[in-house]
């Protein structure tokens, strides 16, 4: 499993367009949740962010202190020629378990997933660390098993074990509004340090 944890491997796969995972746009769960969102200062991270559609979506709406993470250079490329005014010092080629910072809100929308599932506990951990109290991890977990990975799969008996000594409250729903690809398959999760 180690060599899918390195950015080569990710490297590869964007560069051959081995990226079944992308939809190409920002996943309708995660739209309707950021149309709800009225403080545009919150300070947001969005790790394993890809072609960074949810980063370019905030950004069209005012947010102006959104930060990118990813393993790999090579999806951030078409990144910056869709969203060419965005800070370059907002954006991080770098491990998420390496990182530093302190945030209002991680979201969470294919990282979790692409992570070999041993390091799900540390994910949670890492996910805590970086926010500031009361902030909030969103997103979406895959609520179905996967014959081989990535993706990785689980459910939510699963997903409490890590998380819930980390953050005092946690909501973990079947989402109703999946992209169709999904439908049925996946938690929008709400969690607060």
């Amino acid at each position: 499993m180690s060599e899918k944890l390195t950015s080569k491997y990710w490297t590869d796969r964007y560069i051959h367009q081995d990226t079944g995972w992308d939809i190409a746009s920002i996943s309708s769960p995660l739209k309707a949740y950021f149309d709800q969102l009225t403080d545009k200062s919150l300070k947001i991270l969005i790790p394993g962010c890809g072609f960074a559609y949810e980063g370019e979506y905030l950004w069209s709406k005012g947010f102006k202190n959104v930060f990118l993470l990813d393993f790999s250079a090579e999806p951030l490329k078409e990144f910056g020629k869709r969203v060419p005014d965005f800070p370059k010092d907002q954006i991080f080629i770098a491990d998420f378990f390496t990182h530093e910072g302190n945030y209002d809100l991680i979201i969470e929308q294919t990282l979790f997933c692409a992570l070999d599932p041993s390091l799900r506990p540390a994910y949670a951990e890492k996910s805590a660390s970086l926010l500031k109290n009361g902030g909030k991890l969103v997103g979406l977990l895959f609520n179905r098993e996967f014959e081989s990975g990535p993706p990785f799969g689980g459910n939510k008996q699963e997903y409490m074990q890590y998380f819930s000594p980390h953050f005092s409250a946690i909501s973990m729903e079947n989402c109703y509004n999946s992209i169709p690809a999904r439908q049925n398959s996946e938690l929008f999760i709400k969690l607060i340090k």
